[in-house]
């Protein structure tokens, strides 16, 4: 094995990803398990859970509600069974694209709970026995709205959350670092998703895309691997409290 290799190496790691039924979150079980990690696939959905995790060995499905604590204490200790839980990646996410003078309050309470709340949770029951076992890593799936406006696109609440899940990485890493457990962010830019499928069909919200993305297009789910695989593993270990846009240039304009 190369110096390379070693870096992106997993095995005999124990990952949780959330929102892994379907889009990015599917690819993210996949990419860890390749890796040689031992991955819970933790999502509502458990019909696409089992389909995946019959396609990709290394995979093992999960039913978790992440805004539901009993739900997430049960997928924590579904990792310890295992050994313990050595990588989290917080993907689970929602959106309801409002224009905020439209939007219920319920709808951006629920858009906090799922998108941030339930992120801390999990971060914290994990963090506590990454600590106990020496260390290990969080990931958290941001955003670039949570860097920069969504406007046009009404996304004040989405946005609002993941900018708090910035932040909260970088609270976290530094009130963590010295237990070993590593907390850092990767903010996607227009990535295909569940989130973004209606505008990417969308003949002019695509154009827009393409014009003010410096490098022309939106992402593809592979251009997200090695910066998970870097995140998640030992290639990273002296990299914490970091959020890495991934959004081929949107942030940088």
């Amino acid at each position: 094995m190369n110096s390379a290799e070693r870096f992106t190496d997993l095995s005999g790691k124990v990952a949780v990803v959330t929102g892994a039924s379907s889009g990015l979150g599917r690819r993210f079980a996949q990419v860890l398990a390749r890796a040689g990690a031992t991955v819970i696939a933790a999502a509502r959905r458990t019909d696409l859970l089992d389909e995946l995790a019959a396609e990709q060995d290394g995979v093992l499905a999960h039913r978790c509600d992440v805004t539901d604590d009993a739900d997430c204490a049960r997928l924590i200790a579904r990792a310890d069974e295992l050994g313990g839980i050595d990588i989290l990646v917080n993907n689970a996410g929602w959106a309801d694209p409002l224009p905020a003078f439209d939007q219920p309050i319920e709808s951006f309470r629920r858009t906090l709970d799922i998108d941030l709340t339930a992120l801390f949770q999990l971060s914290v029951l994990a963090g506590k026995s990454m600590a106990a076992r020496g260390g290990g890593s969080v990931v958290n799936i941001a955003s670039i709205l949570g860097m920069v406006a969504s406007a046009p696109v009404p996304q004040s609440a989405y946005g609002a959350a993941k900018g708090a899940v910035i932040s909260l990485t970088r609270h976290l890493a530094c009130e963590w670092a010295r237990t070993g457990v590593r907390v850092n962010a990767i903010a996607p830019g227009w990535f295909p998703s569940e989130l973004t499928e209606r505008m990417l069909a969308d003949d002019s919200a695509r154009r827009w895309i393409e014009r003010n993305t410096p490098m022309g297009r939106p992402g593809r789910p592979e251009e997200l691997d090695a910066v998970l695989l870097l995140l998640a593993g030992p290639g990273s270990a002296f990299v914490t409290g970091q959020t890495i846009a991934v959004d081929g240039g949107w942030t940088a304009r």
